[in-house]
């Protein structure tokens, strides 16, 4: 009996021994645990960097939130000056109507009451103020006619309420011709942008917010997006980002943007024709006595370049156009002024038109 609990003693005590060696063998002793880390590092980053791109932007964007007497919502806008204008679009302010709140809060969480200095729709773009805000530190502009498909950029706004948020992509695509608005059929509350289209995620609130390249300067004002639904504007488009976005080009934002800061509207580019929106062919049909009203206006651009009813304008600056909203958005990427070399179909022949652009008051 002696010898047999000896043996069982020994199995135990060899028993809770490998347990013991097999705790220890995992846990790497009886000490704390204690995980390697990376040390602390210095938090600058290159300035062309993404990181570099955000922390040299941020200071210079701003998060819009809008309410009217029926409506209210979030956008982004950025900082054109230090006299406090800054520009977003008109579909981000529109809310507010004529006795509505526009509260713009900084990147840094400081908020001050905005006053609308004037706003169009047909380009979707608008500018407000702030007062008594020292420290502004206006977003340099890049020029949109410089960029090329392919260039790296970061977008920056609230999408979905969710402030100071950065993505980044590239240029997908330029001068798609993009119209949103109009919902109800009103041609009036059209946009129409000669577009930089960008796979950088861009989603609802982030309207009105820059486009920026390598060097932090804005190159575009972010602005609609094509979602898995059919939404084509960012108010409509719940679905959120599927890698298309659409911004529209500085150049056209900073024309439009002194428009409205020095006179409190914006001027239209105008052939001086009303076009036939319900032609199907390819290409931009002028009307037609019958369609109602002057198809061309006596007297305007197009009369004295010799354009007639019932032509089909082609092409613009040798670039096809195969709508009349097309041509709309082609015109509109121009300035009052401007020549335009314009294809027209006529009688069958074909026939070249050189043009040069009138001017009219937006809405």
């Amino acid at each position: 009996m002696l010898v047999l609990g000896a043996v069982l003693i020994a199995l135990v005590a060899g028993g809770l021994g490998g347990a013991v060696g097999a705790y220890l063998e995992r846990n790497g002793g009886i000490e704390d645990v204690e995980l390697p880390q990376a040390g602390t590092e210095a938090k600058g980053r290159e300035p062309d960097s993404v990181a570099g791109i955000a922390a040299s932007a941020l200071p210079s964007v701003v998060t819009l939130h809008v309410s009217g007497s029926d409506a209210q919502g979030t956008g982004t806008g950025f900082v054109l000056d230090e006299r406090g204008h800054i520009l977003t679009n008109h579909h981000v302010v529109d809310p507010a109507g004529a006795s509505g709140d526009i509260s713009v809060t900084f990147s840094g969480g400081e908020s001050a009451k905005a006053e609308l200095v004037g706003g169009d729709t047909g380009y979707d773009l608008a500018v407000v103020k702030v007062s008594g805000v020292s420290g502004l530190k206006p977003l340099p502009l890049g020029n949109s006619d410089n960029v090329q498909v392919g260039d790296p950029v970061v977008a920056i706004g609230a999408p979905f309420d969710l402030e100071n948020t950065v993505t980044s992509g590239i240029i997908s695509a330029k001068e798609r011709p993009i119209t949103a608005g109009g919902e109800s059929g009103d041609r009036s509350d059209v946009s129409y942008v000669d577009a930089l289209q960008t796979d950088a995620p861009i989603n609802p609130g982030n309207s009105g917010g820059p486009l920026v390249d390598s060097k932090a300067r804005v190159i575009g004002i972010n602005s609609a997006i094509r979602s898995a639904d059919s939404g084509s504007d960012l108010e409509s488009a719940q679905a959120g980002s599927i890698g298309l976005g659409f911004a529209i080009p500085i150049n056209q934002g900073k024309r439009v943007a002194e428009e409205l800061i020095n006179t409190g509207k914006a001027t239209h580019p105008v052939i001086g024709v009303t076009l036939d929106m319900d032609y199907t062919g390819d290409g931009a049909r002028v009307g037609t006595k019958g369609d109602g009203g002057a198809p061309v206006t006596k007297g305007g651009p197009g009369d004295r370049a010799g354009i007639k009813a019932g032509d089909v304008i082609t092409e613009v600056d040798g670039r096809p156009v195969r709508s009349g909203e097309e041509l709309i958005v082609k015109t509109r990427a121009h300035r009052p002024g401007d020549r335009l070399e314009l294809t027209v179909e006529r009688d069958g022949k074909e026939r070249k038109i050189s043009l040069v652009l009138g001017s009219a008051d937006g809405d």
